[in-house]
C-alpha cells in the first residue's frame, strides 16, 4: 500500500513539474509570433509604398493570427492569450491598412498592437511568467 502511495506521489511530482515546461513552450511560441510580427511591421513602416511587400506581409499576418488562434494554451497563461490574439489581429489590420493606402489606419492599428503587447506582458507578469524578448 505504501509503495502504491509513493508511486502516485512520484507521478504527481512528474506531472506538476511538466506544467512549467508547457507554459515555457507557450512563451517561446508567443515570443516567436511577436518578434516576427514586429519585424514585419518594421518593414511596413520603412517600405509602406511597396504594395507587393505589403501584400505578402498581410498574408503572413493572417496565417500568424490563424496559427495563434489554434495553438494550445496551458491553463497557467490562459488569461493572457486573448491579448496575444488581439495584438496579432491588430498587426493584420495594420498590414491591410497599408494595402488600402490608409496611413492613418495603419498608425492606429500599430498603436493598438503595441498597447495589446504591453497588456499581454503585464498579464503574464501578474501570472508569474515573463515573455522572453526576441533577443533573449
Amino acid at each position: 500500500m505504501k509503495r502504491r502511495a509513493l508511486g502516485l506521489a512520484a507521478c504527481g511530482v512528474v506531472v506538476l513539474s511538466a506544467l512549467p515546461a508547457w507554459a515555457g513552450t507557450y512563451l517561446d511560441r508567443a515570443s516567436l509570433l511577436l518578434s516576427a510580427a514586429d519585424e514585419e511591421l518594421g518593414y511596413l513602416r520603412k517600405k509602406g509604398s511597396d504594395l507587393d511587400l505589403a501584400r505578402l506581409i498581410h498574408r503572413v499576418a493572417q496565417a500568424r493570427l490563424a496559427a495563434a488562434s489554434e495553438m494550445s494554451v496551458p491553463p497557467e497563461v490562459v488569461q493572457a492569450h486573448p491579448h496575444l490574439l488581439l495584438l496579432l489581429e491588430n498587426c493584420e489590420r495594420a498590414a491591410n491598412a497599408v494595402l488600402e493606402k490608409r496611413n492613418e489606419h495603419f498608425l492606429k492599428f500599430l498603436r493598438l498592437a503595441r498597447e495589446e503587447e504591453e497588456l499581454f506582458r503585464a498579464v503574464l507578469r501578474h501570472l508569474g511568467w515573463v515573455l522572453p524578448r526576441p533577443k533573449d
